[in-house]
């Protein structure tokens, strides 16, 4: 697998409740198993959520354990002041987004509403929804 990615907070949650189609799912768990990427901003998502299962939340743990958590850096917060600033996105996806430009890293996430407004700076996307109809 020659492409890199960052996994988005939505997409995790949809791949980890398997409601995305299953030529997605099959898609993401090559990536999930071979190099799982997430910013620190998907790791706070996914932990201060308080499931009515606590299962739910042991699956998101376990997930987080098995992911290469991307910090924070200067670099990463001017790119993210830059998205900000130019498309009006809400702060942690700017950051997400941010993360995954620096790095050259193709972000996987369903919210098109968000990072299409970034593709233009950079952002290489892909809803894994859309990428296998």
């Amino acid at each position: 697998m020659g492409e890199r990615y960052l996994i988005d907070t939505c997409a995790v949650i949809k791949y980890l409740d398997e409601i995305f189609p299953l030529a997605a799912l099959t898609f993401m768990d090559t990536i999930v198993d071979a190099d799982c990427k997430v910013s620190f901003i998907t790791k706070i998502e996914l932990l201060v959520w308080n499931p009515p299962n606590p299962n739910d939340i042991k699956i998101r743990k376990a997930f987080i354990t098995g992911a290469e958590i991307h910090f924070i850096n200067d670099e990463i917060i001017e790119q993210a002041t830059e998205i900000r600033k130019k498309t009006n996105i809400k702060l942690p996806d700017a950051i997400i987004a941010a993360t995954s430009i620096v790095h050259n890293f193709i972000l996987l996430s369903d919210n098109d509403i968000d990072f299409k407004k970034v593709e233009s700076l950079g952002l290489k996307y892909l809803n894994p929804k859309l990428a296998f109809i």
